[in-house]
């Protein structure tokens, strides 16, 4: 008896302590996976707020860069016939050595399937037939609505898809899911196919081909990046012109053209709203049904409209309304024998008061710089035409309703502010939902336009859904995929992925910490953009020059200079060393960022000011680079270099020295062909593993 109530108890107290050792263990796991997942959290921010940084800076120089576009852009063709001659795809030939895939017109399912493998094995297609898929296309996008109307039926459901960017790998791992789009399997794509991903080209031409053979079960929604100013900064006009050396220009024209015709949303069953970016208080699908989406004002004063008024096959519109091509970018008038390339010599003589002028003229017609409340005003006082008032009610509206379409986000708080974070479109609070959704009959709003770590997201009491299709977008391992399966129940069911095999073979522990990585790099670059203002800040609460702050100011003067709204105390443990009894020295902090820093004090306001400038705005530069070098040839002259600093600096009213320009032009000019490579030109400054490349920091300071 006793010997049995001995081995109870021992077996007891083995149990309670296994019971102990599986907490301890488990409330260790938990901590461990917390930590991971606050890094995980503060990685996710670096990227999103370093991503919407450069979107603001973007549409800041949207207005600039059709400027650009109207002047060193020819732009000679008039109406439709005119485009038809244009595009043309006739007098290409395709070669017999020509190994990629053939297409037939009308196309067929067949074709579309091969185009798919054929983009699966790596192989083009040739130009003849992008022009002629391109071509046909645009042909039909005329005749389809601002807003498509599908319905589900018991035998089938709708797949609805977010952001692919470039991301061809997650499209065709959808379709290896899902299947291929057919009438059985109908399919609608929220926008932003293109930029950031190396295969943007090769989405659209899959989506189109789908979208010519099931006219009635594809469905493409228009984006914020199916733009062609965004375009010019994000990838896609850069990876098109590479692809296609010969017929590049002719695809991005007839791409231009095609994106603005491009439907605004999707209404399933009439009850769930399918849009990229969001809404708005005054939004009203009543007069976004009925806007003009393709219209632009263009250099002869005309509207698109306009010019397709002989073509049987568009319908008649209100030709009191205009849009604006470019969601920001209305082109400056002009005569329609101006469609010479002007040049830069001769623009650079005018550029301090004829830029400002016209920037400012633009600003007055496009607005995206300034509030709505300011383009009433603005246009309200205009007395140059004495319908203005109307055209307020047509353009204004109309301008403010798209914009907010494609670039808006939903926030948890009540009410419509606007989206100064991205610097278009407003943040909306579940009131705002509340109201739109019942004002038009709605049950639900589908979303994209926003990088989802699950690849999906609800919120506003689960009446908006976010959807986003990119995965690993901003790393490998940063964020799973997801797509939206949709029966006649209107419930929406989700499958995630990760289209990197990579990615799939990585801990948890592993995936943070690559991508954290990376989320540090990206903002080692914008420290090095920013050191100059960031040693200023610092000094302000170092009034003894003692080159030493507190963690504290630290924190503050970050926040004040770079505007990324990060939690800068929890990053300090990855940006801050050690510290002298909590005393930051700042001149050493940026040595151990292996930030590159002139020896003396004049090579400091010579250099570092222009490496700074040359760094911050690097994406701008390529950006006009790509539009001045009109012969598609990836170089451009010393000249043209000079001329290019000389606009930007100008608009964004930074002084440089001539001197100090010519001297990095021959500084970059690494073969002294009296050129610059484009490439070669972004490649000089690009931080590898947080170094600047010091190759050109040191043939630079050798100039100064």
């Amino acid at each position: 008896m006793g010997c049995g109530f001995a081995k109870s108890d021992k077996l007891k107290k083995r149990d309670r302590e296994t019971m102990r050792a599986a907490l301890l263990i488990q409330r260790w796991y938990r901590q461990y996976v917390a930590r991971l997942e606050m890094r995980r959290r503060c990685t996710w921010n670096i990227f999103q707020s370093i991503e919407y940084a450069g979107e603001q800076d973007q549409i800041k120089l949207y207005n600039f860069f059709g400027y650009l576009m109207d002047h060193f852009t020819p732009n000679n063709i008039c109406r439709n016939v005119d485009w038809e001659r244009y595009f043309c795809y006739k007098s290409i030939e395709v070669p017999k050595l020509y190994s990629g895939p053939h297409l037939s017109f009308p196309i067929t399912c067949s074709n579309a399937a091969e185009l798919v493998e054929a983009f699966k094995n790596k192989q083009q297609l040739h130009s003849r037939y992008v022009l002629q898929l391109l071509g046909e296309t645009w042909r039909l996008l005329r005749i389809l609505p601002n807003i498509s109307q599908i319905s589900t039926c018991h035998s089938k459901e709708i797949t609805i898809c977010g952001d692919l960017h470039g991301h061809l790998e997650d499209l065709l791992l959808v379709f290896y899911k899902n299947g291929l789009p057919s009438s059985e399997k109908p399919y609608v794509f929220n926008g932003d196919f293109v930029d950031r991903g190396k295969d943007s080209l090769e989405i659209l031409l899959i989506l189109f081909s789908f979208l010519l053979v099931y006219p009635n079960d594809v469905h493409l929604n228009r984006g914020n990046h199916e733009d062609h100013i965004v375009n010019l900064r994000y990838g896609f006009t850069k990876e098109v012109l590479g692809k296609y050396r010969l017929h590049g220009k002719k695809i991005l024209k007839l791409l231009q053209k095609i994106f603005s015709w491009l439907p605004l949303a999707t209404v399933i069953d009439n009850k769930v709203l399918v849009l990229h970016g969001g809404i708005s208080d005054t939004t009203d699908l009543h007069l976004i049904s009925r806007v003009d989406r393709h219209k632009r004002q263009n250099r002869s004063g005309m509207t698109d409209s306009d010019l397709e008024d002989d073509d049987p096959t568009t319908k008649p519109v209100d030709s009191s309304r205009r849009r604006v091509h470019s969601l920001t970018h209305s082109s400056s008038t002009g005569t329609r024998h101006e469609v010479q390339r002007r040049s830069l010599q001769g623009l650079n003589n005018r550029v301090t008061c004829s830029v400002e002028e016209e920037l400012k003229e633009r600003r007055r017609q496009a607005g995206l710089s300034q509030s709505y409340g300011d383009l009433r005003n603005s246009l309200a006082n205009s007395d140059s035409d004495p319908d203005s008032g109307e055209l307020l009610e047509s353009y204004g509206d109309e301008w403010k309703q798209i914009v907010d379409m494609l670039w808006s986000d939903p926030m948890p708080q009540d009410g419509c502010v606007p989206n100064e974070v991205r610097g278009g479109g407003c943040y909306w609070g579940p009131d705002v939902t509340e109201e739109v959704l019942q004002r038009h009959n709605l049950t639900l709003l589908i979303r994209s336009h926003e990088c989802k770590q699950e690849g999906y997201e609800f919120c506003h009491n689960r009446r908006v859904l976010t959807i986003f299709s990119a995965s690993n977008y901003y790393e490998v391992g940063s964020n799973r995929g997801a797509y939206i399966r949709m029966g006649p129940d209107l419930v929406p069911h989700f499958i995630q992925y990760q289209a990197n095999r990579a990615t799939r073979a990585l801990t948890l522990r592993q995936s943070v910490g690559r991508t954290e990585r990376s989320a540090l790099r990206a903002l080692r670059e914008k420290l090095f953009a920013h050191k100059s203002d960031l040693i200023s800040s610092f000094q302000e609460y170092d009034p003894e020059n003692t080159g030493l702050i507190s963690l504290g100011h630290w924190a503050c003067a970050m926040e004040a200079v770079l505007r990324l709204g990060l939690p800068w105390r929890v990053l300090r443990t990855q940006l801050v060393g050690d510290t002298l009894d909590g005393m930051l020295d700042y001149h050493l902090w940026f040595r151990e960022l292996a930030i590159t820093e002139p020896n003396t004090e004049v090579r400091f306001t010579n250099t570092q000011i222009l490496l700074e400038t040359m760094y911050k705005h690097h994406s701008n530069l390529e950006t006009i680079f790509r539009i001045i070098d009109t012969d598609n040839s990836g170089l451009i002259s010393f000249e043209e270099f000079r001329q290019t600093w000389k606009l930007l600096s100008s608009h964004l009213q930074t002084e440089i020295s001539d001197e100090a320009i010519s001297d990095l032009a021959v500084s970059i000019d690494f073969n002294k062909d009296g050129s610059i490579d484009i490439n070669e030109f972004m490649e000089a400054f690009r931080l590898v593993g947080g170094d600047l490349l010091q190759n050109e920091a040191d043939l630079l300071q050798q100039q100064t």
